[in-house]
């Protein structure tokens, strides 16, 4: 150990030395530059440089997570709403900003419902009550309306600190959830127990979190989840990552996306061979069809649930969002409860909102809540576990989601503007989803089904035989190649069908009826002209 020791210090002073003595060479002041001590160290050095000269190269360590050694449920995943279509985009972004040049000038991602990124803009309420939540030394300011002062006061109390920087409680802050309990009773008339409402990173934390609790068995007993096709990605995407077997129910085109009882019990009868249905999950209004679902609807799908014993998830994150004047919402809490007690005391249900949708499109924020009702209580406990590993929602985004549950009411010095904001932006969806589905349905070789609500548009595109042999060629589905072609061609990026599911033979893609008015039109005509050049190119 002392030999060795000795020898790496002459490697480091002989390394030392000549690094020095070459300094006062070039200065010409170095008497010593060839004195025997520089030799005697300059020969360790280069002695040390031999010996690691002919130390052997070790050869690359094998990475341990490799494509083959990942979690196969992982790579297994798929979420088409920002899939291979959306990463072609923004290389085509990137490469217009390099001075490439495109037929077209900018990429208009109508790819997913991001209400402000298509520059819709923020309800001023909730801004005022988040700034000052989040920056409290505006509480004194004047340029803030006593209500919005009063809602962040209260917010802020029941936070650690006063501040929205702690965490909270890991199903959310306690006033909150008695909003949102006292918003559930105003819109359903029902009773709410602030008990039953978890505080969420968006809705997709509740869906994902209560999949996981359901989720159990091998084989013929593994859980099998019943969902819309076509549905929102998240479903298939969550069913996979759990390993659970997704059981498609399908929704019917031909009769305006409606949901047939029929389907259902086919869906759950031919199930039985091979998992074991637990699950049903509901999309109102739909994504990515639009449909809104009549109370005789969810009555039906009630009573499929209580008599196959199913746990029902009802995605309502789309509530606001009605435009057609012959629809109405109706919550699946309501329903089950006016239809008795034998219902509503024994249907297991998990309904899900969230900021990011509506009227507010606070997507950024990720707010969101689930009520889950008739809850075993020792399942309960598993529940709250489960969301305490994460801690706790975002703070801003449980703040945001209590002024959604709790807007100025008349009487308020903010009213009369909320409900001016609220109304236009409602009111201009209404407009786009009618627009869309006008122009759509003039276009040869596209049929949109009625926008009765959400925001997006599901038309049926027709494509030729030899389409579909161009896009074999490429290794792509049908749609996939047609959607390429129009984000390459005309910088539109929208979502193919194949990616929410459809019948086998048919074809369509989403898009969302967010942008302005008149970008919204310059967008519907381009898809109208590629259309046409499509079929006409490949007829």
């Amino acid at each position: 150990m002392t030999c060795s020791c000795s020898f790496w210090a002459r490697v480091i002073l002989g390394r030392f030395a000549m690094q020095r003595a070459a300094v006062l060479v070039r200065r010409g002041s170095c008497p010593l530059a060839s004195g025997p001590w520089v030799r005697s160290h300059s020969s360790a050095a280069a002695e040390a440089s031999a010996a690691l000269k002919v130390r052997p190269e070790r050869s690359p360590r094998d990475r341990i997570l490799t494509l083959e050694s990942m979690n196969p449920q992982v790579k297994a995943v798929e979420y088409a709403v920002r899939g291979p279509i959306v990463l072609k985009a923004g290389e085509i972004e990137m490469e217009l900003q390099r001075g490439i040049k495109k037929p077209f000038t900018e990429v208009i991602r109508a790819n997913i419902g991001d209400a402000h990124a298509m520059g819709q803009q923020p309800i001023t309420f909730l801004r005022q009550v988040m700034a000052l939540c989040t920056y409290p030394n505006l509480l004194s300011s004047p340029s803030f309306p006593e209500d919005a002062k009063k809602r962040a006061r209260r917010i802020l109390q029941a936070c650690g600190g006063n501040s929205l920087g702690s965490y909270s409680a890991s199903q959310g802050v306690n006033c909150i959830r008695e909003d949102v309990a006292a918003f559930i009773t105003r819109r359903d008339g029902v009773p709410a127990d602030p008990d039953n409402i978890y505080l969420t990173t968006g809705a997709s934390d509740g869906i994902s979190t209560i999949l996981k609790l359901l989720v159990s068995g091998g084989g013929k007993s593994r859980t099998g989840v019943m969902i819309p096709i076509p549905q929102y990605p998240l479903y298939s995407a969550v069913i996979s990552e759990l390993d659970a077997i997704q059981v498609n129910y399908y929704l019917d085109e031909d009769n305006c996306w409606a949901l047939n009882v029929d389907e259902l019990r086919r869906a759950v009868r031919q199930a039985k061979d091979h998992c074991d249905p637990k699950v049903l999950c509901i999309i109102n209004p739909g994504n990515p069809t639009g449909q809104v679902q009549s109370r005789k609807c969810i009555e039906d799908v009630i009573h499929f649930a209580w008599e196959e014993k199913l746990f029902l998830l009802a995605d309502e994150v789309y509530q606001d969002n009605v435009y057609s004047s012959d629809c109405r919402f109706h919550s699946f809490k309501k329903v089950l409860y006016q239809m008795g007690h034998e219902y509503s005391s024994n249907v297991e249900l998990a309904s899900f909102y969230s900021t990011s949708k509506g009227y507010m499109g606070e997507c950024g924020y990720r707010g969101g809540y689930m009520e889950v009702i008739n809850l075993h209580p020792e399942i309960k406990g598993q529940l709250v576990k489960l969301l305490s590993v994460r801690l706790c929602p975002p703070v801003s985004g449980q703040a945001a989601m209590d002024i959604v549950v709790n807007p100025p009411v008349p009487g308020e010095e903010s009213f009369e503007q909320f409900i001016r904001e609220k109304e236009f932006v409602l009111g201009n969806l209404a407009e786009k989803a009618k627009l869309t589905e006008d122009l759509f349905n003039q276009v040869p070789g596209i049929q949109c089904n009625p926008l009765q609500g959400a925001m997006y548009a599901f038309p049926r595109i027709l494509i030729p035989a030899k389409a579909v042999e161009a896009a074999q060629a490429h290794k792509m589905a049908p749609d996939m190649f047609y959607c390429m072609k129009l984000l390459e061609e005309t910088g539109i990026c929208v979502v193919p069908g194949s990616g929410f599911g459809q019948r086998e033979g048919t074809y369509h893609f989403r898009m969302t009826i967010l942008p302005p008015v008149e970008k919204l039109k310059t967008v519907l005509h381009k898809v109208k002209d590629f259309h046409l050049k499509f079929l006409e190119k490949y007829a």
